[in-house]
């Protein structure tokens, strides 16, 4: 007992300090290229986790201004999107001395265009800090407008803004439409190599490489980065993966290049919009360098770690799996003291996946119906989980046992003993008669004497199919054969037994059961009959097993996984003395099959079904794992579903 203890323990030290030490080797800090903290611009949208412009949910003026003072520590400047929401911005940046540079959002609605452009002059003209604006946003990569509308309104914005003007569009745009550039006053450009698909090692090199085409392009005009950053999380695009470490690598690669180039420019963006999940998808929330709490994800300098909380939650995980392990490991220790420690990870890992699963919340930005998906998808975790922990204890208790307390083996009867009467019964529907006659002949092979059979075609009204097997017995003429056709009979399988139950010859002291598709060996019955010499004995159950599945694919699989339960499952069950019954191979002890009341008619799964009822009674059951009989696999994954529905 003290070692089993001792045991525990130790096992219990080395996987929670192998698991704290997996945490800390994935979340070793990354060293990244040191930047400046100086920023030129920041794109800056001020709404908070719980405020969106799509919902007509606004910051308040105290929360913009206490951005900007955020902001002004880092940035020198800003640029806005809209001059119709969060109008306050430009004064509340003039009070900390930071140039705005204004937008105007475009869009199809043209009457809603007419009042952004209304609000930009009117903005300009009472804010001497906006120097310069930005009508329109992406406009055409979205087709919202043609180019020749958009030339219209830029021209509009030229006449009447009173600063310099340009839109901003990728860097692709600009070259699809060359004649915008004779319409603005600088070029705008977005340089977001993470949408096409770059690896981060490549990131600001391809970025610079298409600000210098634009520049050759388009000599004479300044060129302006309007957009140039990498988001934190979001979906995979080729070679660009999005997480805090790549976006920290891109945002300090791109300063310090900036700084050496001397660009105007604009990252995007300084703070996280969960809002823009709506219209940008699932990246859209994640490109601020500040979180939605108004965070820096990461430092300008020094290493980067992806996950900040990951001691957190590694030591959460650690402490909630380490009493199960312990339990587990005590109640156990008769299994050798590798399975202890396999089954200790499978623990380990499940409460991970749990603590992970339960931090998702603090990890993205969930809203509304997104939270409900959240616990449906935490519930079908916790099940996985549940299915995970059952099946590995089931094959760790086979794979690392040091013995069976209820291992079972064939049992003969003592040489000279009378041999119990056996009473075998063969339930058929609509079955291929030449399947069941295969079947009867092996039956009537067996090295046992003191048995009968009895054939119950129960509900087959296709003559063709009962008549060959009723000639067949009647052409064998044994009295201990016998063959019923039921035309019209309630209870299913379970019926047709219960009425062979009735047909079964007085001295009958165990019923055997057999699938029509079976052919036994025959040493079926006297290499199991001897243990119902216990008297507490009810069931004897052998594996089913199969046959003709060498040269199908499909088949092999399906004999595998039948074999996977019957291997492992069943002896896992039988050690608690809680097997499940199969309505083939299978020996019930007569007497006990009366007294719980014989088969239930009222299911579809009476073998299991009676095995609990006899369970449940205090009869003893057992499993001899020796293939004594195959039968036929589903012939195809049609078959194979419609069994396992039915089970």
């Amino acid at each position: 007992m003290v070692w089993g203890w001792f045991s525990a323990l130790l096992i219990a030290a080395i996987v929670s300090l192998s698991h704290f030490g997996l945490w800390a080797g994935l979340h070793r800090p990354v060293v990244v290229a040191d930047a400046s903290v100086s920023v030129q611009g920041f794109a800056y949208a001020g709404y908070r986790a719980d405020q969106s412009p799509l919902e007509k949910k606004y910051p308040t003026t105290e929360q913009l201004s206490e951005d900007l003072q955020l902001l002004a520590s880092s940035g020198k400047r800003i640029r806005v999107y809209t001059s119709l929401e969060n109008a306050s911005i430009p004064g509340l940046a003039r009070l900390l001395g930071m140039p705005v540079t204004g937008g105007a959002w475009l869009e199809r609605d043209l009457a809603k265009n007419d009042q952004e452009l209304l609000g930009l002059v009117k903005l300009v003209g009472e804010n001497e800090n906006i120097d310069r604006a930005i009508v329109g946003n992406e406009v055409l990569l979205r087709t919202d407008l043609s180019v020749d509308q958009m030339i219209e309104y830029l021209d509009r914005a030229r006449r009447y803004v009173g600063v310099p003007v340009s839109t901003a569009e990728p860097w692709h745009v600009w070259l699809k439409y060359p004649q915008l550039a004779d319409h603005v006053d600088y070029i705008a450009v977005h340089l977001l190599p993470y949408h096409e698909g770059l690896p981060i090692e490549r990131a600001v090199e391809y970025a610079m490489q298409r600000y210098d085409e634009l520049r050759a392009r388009f000599p004479g005009k300044h060129i302006v980065v309007g957009e140039a950053g990498w988001p934190s999380k979001g979906p995979t695009i080729g070679a660009s993966v999005p997480s805090v470490e790549n976006q920290a690598r891109f945002v300090r690669e791109f300063l310090n290049v900036a700084r050496e180039r001397n660009l105007d420019y604009y990252l995007m963006e300084a703070i996280d919009q969960p809002w823009k999940v709506a219209v940008e998808g699932w990246a859209g929330p994640y490109w601020g360098v500040y979180d939605a709490d108004r965070k820096p994800k990461f430092a300008w300098t020094g290493k980067v770690v992806e996950d900040k909380r990951w001691v957190g939650k590694a030591s959460a995980a650690s402490l909630l799996a380490l009493l199960p392990i312990i339990a587990f490991c005590v109640a156990f220790r008769r299994l050798r003291l590798f399975g202890r420690a396999w089954f200790s990870v499978l623990i380990q890992a499940s409460t991970t996946v749990f603590v992970i699963g339960i931090s998702l919340p603090e990890d993205f930005y969930f809203r509304g119906h997104e939270i409900a998906a959240l616990g449906g998808w935490f519930a079908a975790m916790l099940l996985t989980a549940g299915v995970l922990l059952s099946n590995g204890f089931e094959f760790t208790e086979v794979l690392f046992r040091r013995g069976w307390k209820r291992g079972f083996a064939p049992m003969r009867l003592p040489e000279g003993t009378a041999q119990p009467f056996v009473s075998i019964h063969l339930p058929c529907y609509s079955e291929p008669p030449e399947m069941v006659i295969a079947t009867l002949d092996s039956l009537t092979r067996m090295d046992y004497k003191n048995y009968e059979v009895i054939v119950i075609d129960n509900n087959t009204k296709d003559e063709a199919l009962w008549k060959p097997v009723e000639a067949w017995v009647n052409a064998l003429n044994r009295p201990n054969v016998r063959f019923f056709h039921l035309p019209s009979w309630p209870g299913f399988k379970a019926g047709a037994l219960n009425f062979a139950l009735e047909q079964s010859d007085p001295r009958a002291e165990v019923i055997g059961v057999v699938d029509a598709d079976y052919v036994v060996r025959p040493d079926w019955l006297s290499s199991l009959i001897g243990h119902f010499g216990v008297p507490s004995v009810s069931v004897v159950q052998a594996p089913q097993a199969h046959r003709d599945w060498e040269n199908s694919f499909f088949r092999r699989m399906v004999n595998w996984e039948f074999d996977g339960f019957f291997r492992i499952g069943m002896h896992h069950r039988n050690e608690r003395d809680a097997i499940i019954q199969h309505g083939t191979m299978t020996l019930v002890r007569k007497n006990a099959l009366l007294e719980v009341g014989g088969w239930g008619e009222w299911c579809i799964c009476e073998d299991a079904e009676l095995g609990l009822r006899m369970m449940e009674a205090g009869f003893e059951t057992r499993y001899v794992d020796e293939v004594l009989g195959r039968g036929l696999t589903p012939a195809d994954f049609a078959a194979f579903k419609s069994q396992r529905f039915r089970w």
